[in-house]
């Protein structure tokens, strides 16, 4: 899947409308029971009619949405054959169990605001943002600019690495750090990713999102020289982030030797 193909399916999530109908479908398959008539779910899923009656819509209106979602590999459908006369219906289904409101209302409003940010930019660039793009400007627009330089030892790294992550904690992570190469790597976990399922869906536009979104984060807060390496579900539902310092920490010599500003003053 391309990143275009990837943002567009988001994009769809982002519609509350969509969202909706997502969330009667995942609603009716929680509480269905053994009746098939008219006003309960079959077991393959819902109708068209039955969707549209939920949510409001006219299920003309209805069918278009359904349609779309079913093409972003949101839905299935399957074809269901009433007992007795009438012709089958066709009914929908959650596809891979998409990302719901329901489960994090701020995260999912925090997506929202980036995918429309990213396609402002888009039409005005006439280009299409990558996801890492998208991310990374995120983080320009919403994380202040601390104007501090580079860390120049392993706590005021941390320290640094401690404001990621207070901003991925806004976007619904419980995030456990550790640091590896002498400081200069924080690996950070990440349970319980609030977009696992969509994630799971297109996993090379949310990651890359994320991805950006990190990088972004650590420039504003005064680390431009940082490689980030995203591991989706690497221990279960867990992912992982390494964020690595690409230049090493100034030496005690380096850190107490005067500039050459310095040197030059006491002439």
């Amino acid at each position: 899947m391309t990143d275009q193909e990837g943002a567009a399916a988001l994009v769809l999530l982002a519609s509350p409308i969509r969202r909706k109908i997502v969330e009667v479908i995942r609603a009716a398959h929680r509480t269905r029971s053994a009746s098939l008539g008219d006003s309960a779910l079959g077991a393959d899923g819902l109708s068209a009619a039955q969707i549209a009656k939920s949510v409001g819509l006219h299920v003309t209106t209805t069918r278009f949405h359904l349609d779309q979602l079913v093409a972003a590999g949101v839905l299935t459908t399957a074809t269901h054959k009433h007992p007795g006369a009438g012709r089958p219906r066709k009914l929908f289904a959650i596809a891979v169990h998409p990302t719901s409101a329901a489960d994090d209302v701020a995260a999912t409003r925090l997506l929202t605001g980036l995918l429309t940010e990213a396609f402002s930019a888009t039409r005005a660039e006439h280009r299409v943002l990558s996801p890492d793009e998208a991310g990374y400007r995120w983080a320009q627009t919403h994380v202040p600019v601390t104007g501090a330089p580079p860390a120049r030892t392993i706590g005021e790294w941390v320290g640094r690495v401690g404001g990621l992550i207070d901003v991925l904690e806004r976007w619904g992570y419980s995030a456990d750090i550790a640091t590896t190469d002498s400081g200069r790597t924080a690996r950070i976990e990440l349970p319980n990713c609030p977009f696992r399922e969509l994630a799971t869906l297109h996993t090379d536009v949310v990651c890359g999102i994320h991805r950006g979104l990190i990088a972004g984060t650590m420039h504003q807060l005064g680390e431009p020289d940082t490689d980030v390496e995203l591991i989706p579900f690497a221990e279960g539902s867990t992912c992982l982030a390494r964020v690595h310092r690409t230049t090493p920490f100034p030496t005690d010599h380096e850190m107490t030797a005067p500039s050459p500003s310095q040197e030059n003053s006491d002439d």
